[in-house]
């Protein structure tokens, strides 16, 4: 754990860097200086490209994970990082073919309420080549230990380098056509990062990364093993990129402008789920090789002790970003056209909490010889996810894109819990997390009496926005302390505890 441990604080530390400049950076110069239609733009660009992207990997990201305990030796290890590079390459061209065939099917839906889109629509395939190639590189450098500097690239240097872009657009200094080009070309710059600084730690020559060595691919008919998982792994990859689904059907039914509130209010969400990103990314090499020696009792204890502490950091985080989110959208510039962003705020918060506590379990299912039970699972999620969308958008606009995103993963996580105790005998669950969710709750009871009686107070003292700011940061610092406290007196993890010992020491 050692390794796991060192490896996720600094990959946790890179992200919250990336979650700090990208506050500053969305907050306070997007929402200046770009309009709704604008943020929209760019989040239905990303989206789209992160999508197409998850589905040209053909589950080659998942499979190079668990089979890499198998290729792995002191050499070349056998050329599985040729296979890496080879497998999305392909399915980038079947994606990028499939885009040119319904290319006017897919304007027709964007032009008569995202007209914006459409003037941009011939740079997606470009997008999805640099978001896909970007994974890819990264997830190398997962499989051999290393994913601190390729958090610092996705989480930081992207988001630098469009914080550039932003204000150059904003000061006007360059068209919105050059803006747009240099905002897909960050991802293009984190590509080359993560592409040289894989092949300096792997440290292996450049003909070895092109060589595959097909004999052993084929020995004991470990490619039909290969092909079966990936062929799997394409559908199940469309697990993790649900999310993205909302904001497409919103800017197809409500407009770009609709879906730049709904941005806003999906950062914002988003934060909840930063821990899982470098937690999840060095404990899957660890999971898939306990499920490769069947050794399910350590299976379970790192489950258990992963879903425990991404439930404790991810409810926590929520907290503190729901107690203070009326002084955020006062603060911000125009925040009042993106207040009406808060029901997206509460239900994607919890549907990112959940996302983030229980995928451990996917990772589990994922790696063992029930890999293919992810295929129907899926199917459930991703009908679930059009389905819902196409319905609740209708009816609640972008809280009901929010709430289509919430019930699709309950309806899954339910079904693959179940289907991980009947097979695998593998439980996320404890009493500690009970505790959490007791702990929160009774803080939220706090906030509610805060608001109720110390608020009014404040603002009695200090009107205006000095009262709103005081508020806030006491409220932070008081209902959050008391949360760690209780987290600490109640013994919820006793690893938390000896981490604050051993920092005390």
């Amino acid at each position: 754990m050692g390794v796991i441990a060192r490896q996720s604080i600094r990959g946790a530390l890179a992200n919250y860097l990336g979650v700090a400049i990208g506050f500053v950076t969305t907050f306070f110069v997007v929402t200046r200086f770009l309009t709704t239609e604008e943020v929209g733009l760019t989040r239905v660009m990303v989206d789209a490209a992160m999508l197409f992207s998850a589905i040209a990997q053909l589950g080659s990201n998942s499979s190079l994970i668990r089979f890499f305990p198998h290729f792995r030796d002191n050499r070349a290890h056998h050329g599985i990082f040729g296979l890496s590079l080879l497998v999305p390459l392909a399915g980038f061209t079947l994606v990028a073919l499939a885009f040119l065939v319904f290319h006017d099917q897919l304007l027709e839906l964007y032009s008569e309420r995202s007209a914006l889109l459409t003037d941009y629509f011939y740079m997606l395939p470009m997008l999805t080549f640099f978001a896909l190639y970007t994974t890819v590189f990264e997830t190398g450098a997962s499989v051999l230990m290393r994913i601190t500097v390729p958090k610092m690239v996705r989480e930081v240097g992207i988001r630098v380098f469009n914080l550039a872009a932003y204000l150059l657009y904003g000061y006007h200094v360059i068209s919105l056509d050059v803006f747009v080009w240099l905002f897909c070309g960050s991802y293009g710059l984190a590509m080359l990062l993560n592409m040289f600084y894989l092949y300096r730690i792997s440290g292996l020559p450049l003909a070895a990364w092109l060589h595959i060595d097909w004999r052993f691919v084929a020995d004991g008919g470990r490619w039909r093993d290969m092909l079966r998982y990936t062929l799997f792994m394409t559908a199940t990859v469309l697990a993790g990129n649900i999310p993205l689904m909302s904001s497409l059907f919103l800017g197809a039914k409500a407009g770009l402008a609709v879906t730049g509130v709904y941005t806003i209010a999906f950062f914002i969400a988003n934060v909840v789920e930063v821990p899982y990103r470098s937690l999840g990314a060095i404990s899957r090499p660890v999971v898939s090789a306990a499920v490769k020696d069947g050794d399910w009792a350590e299976v379970n204890r790192l489950c258990r002790q992963v879903s425990l502490h991404q439930l404790l950091v991810s409810l926590l985080i929520f907290y503190v970003i729901w107690i203070n989110l009326d002084a955020l959208f006062a603060v911000i510039p125009n925040g009042a056209d993106y207040r009406g962003g808060a029901g997206v705020v509460l239900i994607l918060g919890l549907a990112k909490v959940m996302n983030s506590s229980l995928s451990i379990g996917t990772d589990v299912l994922n790696y063992s010889r029930w890999y293919r039970w992810s295929l129907p699972l899926i199917g459930v999620l991703t009908l679930s996810a059009i389905v819902l969308n196409g319905v609740l958008i209708e009816l609640w606009d972008i809280n009901g894109a929010a709430a289509a995103t919430l019930v699709s993963y309950g309806i899954y996580f339910v079904l693959l819990l179940s289907l991980l105790w009947w097979r695998l005998k593998v439980c996320l669950f404890s009493v500690a997390q009970l505790k959490v969710v007791v702990v929160v709750l009774v803080a939220l009871g706090l906030n509610r009496l805060w608001a109720l009686w110390v608020a009014p107070w404040l603002m009695g003292l200090w009107p205006g926005m000095g009262g709103l700011l005081t508020d806030a940061a006491l409220k932070t610092l008081l209902l959050g302390g008391a949360v760690a406290a209780a987290v600490l007196a109640w013994r919820v993890s006793p690893t938390v505890n000896a981490m604050v010992l051993k920092s005390k020491k």
